[in-house]
């Protein structure tokens, strides 16, 4: 799969890449370098994105529900609006810079939020 000039596939080096708004949903980026990765708005529900390097990435208002993100590095990675809910995030680096405007709730999964 190809999308925005980017090959979508386990191990890829998608650093800086433009993938905002993507249709992504259901793929197997496992194990990819997704550093600085512009993916605001991409819906990504159900992809298999374990271990995959999304430091520094801008997953601003991006759907991650139902998404494989165990092992995954999220560190300094901008989650506003990220939806979470039914994802798996054992084992995630989560060591974000959240403070005030990151949703609990979301961040828990809670099927309310």
């Amino acid at each position: 799969m190809i999308v925005n000039g980017h090959v979508i596939k386990p191990y890829a080096d998608l650093s800086d890449a433009n993938l905002g708004g993507a249709d992504l949903r259901g793929v197997d980026l496992s194990w990819s370098n997704l550093f600085d990765a512009d993916l605001r708005d991409a819906d990504l529900r159900g992809a298999n994105l374990r271990g995959t390097d999304l430091s520094d990435a801008d997953l601003r208002d991006a759907d991650l529900r139902g998404v494989d993100l165990s092992w995954a590095n999220l560190g300094g990675a901008d989650l506003r609006g990220v939806d979470f809910r039914g994802a798996n995030l054992r084992g995630v680096d989560i060591t974000v810079h959240c403070g005030e405007w990151c949703d609990a709730h979301a961040m828990r999964g809670d099927d309310d939020a």
